[in-house]
């Protein structure tokens, strides 16, 4: 395996603040060929995390955001027609392998079932892609690294990683940040001063207390970054709540306005 490149003089690595020993262990696969799996709610950090840790590592990163009708041939490739003839065109997993990229499947709970079957060769250690339509069978190089996500509290009986797959992958949990760092994360993301970023953390907590009962979850890092965004431009820090945190987490009538009331007593 190649060494990994040092990440001290790389100006272009998105920001990310570890909360535990993920970079470590995000390294120690990228080194022995393992695969991935995060897990967590949505807008926690995950997909930055590898964003983050793919420009540490200097390798190319090919994101797929899975989908319901999203197929094993949507990741492989498939047969074209172009200019009258007809042409293989390399999916993204595919491309990954031959560039010894990494490939990011996010929510791959989403994906239809055949593509946990196509990812199996390539998740134990024969670490392989067959590709049926062209007769190639890729061999993944050292550098390859296929990192999987999903949220396992949003997902129903019908939409859970069989055992069969989830124990190909070594596995990181992740969960919204303590609010100290995740105070300096939406501050720096945001340019709204910490002080005012704190009060934003502290209703996060808050909402999050309602996850399960009238929400289907608890507001994310990222929703919190956009409403500190619109304020630190400018926006009222009502107006800025009602389109960064209320509409976009609920359309029920009485829990927005649940909502709104717990807004009041955080800020009133």
């Amino acid at each position: 395996m190649n060494a990994i490149p040092s990440p001290l003089h790389r100006t272009d690595v998105p920001f990310y603040r570890p909360v535990g020993n993920e970079c470590t262990l995000f390294e120690t696969a990228y080194t022995n060929g393992l695969p991935l799996l995060l897990k967590g709610p949505t807008g926690c950090g995950k997909t930055r995390f590898v964003e983050h840790m793919a420009a540490r590592l200097g390798r190319p990163l090919y994101t797929v955001a899975c989908h319901d009708d999203l197929s094993a041939a949507d990741l492989i490739g498939r047969y074209l027609l172009r200019g009258g003839e007809t042409e293989w065109v390399d999916g993204p997993l595919t491309r990954a392998v031959r560039e010894g990229a990494i490939c990011y499947l996010d929510e791959v709970v989403e994906a239809r079932k055949d593509v946990t079957v196509v990812l199996h060769p390539l998740t134990d250690n024969r670490r392989v892609l067959p590709i049926d339509r062209t007769g190639e069978l890729l061999q993944a190089p050292p550098e390859f690294m296929l990192v999987a996500s999903y949220n396992p509290g949003y997902q129903n009986i019908l939409k859970r990683l069989k055992p069969s797959t989830r124990q190909r992958f070594l596995s990181i949990g992740f969960t919204f940040p303590d609010p100290a760092t995740e105070t300096a994360v939406v501050a720096r993301e945001s340019g709204l001063s910490d002080d005012r970023v704190a009060v934003l953390v502290r209703l996060a907590g808050r909402i999050r207390t309602l996850s399960g009962m009238d929400l289907e979850e608890g507001v994310s890092t990222r929703l919190l970054i956009y409403a500190a965004t619109l304020i630190a431009g400018g926006l009222s820090v009502d107006r800025a709540l009602e389109a960064a945190v209320i509409e976009p987490m609920t359309d029920e009538p009485d829990v927005q306005q649940a909502l709104r009331d717990l807004i009041a007593s955080v800020y009133g």
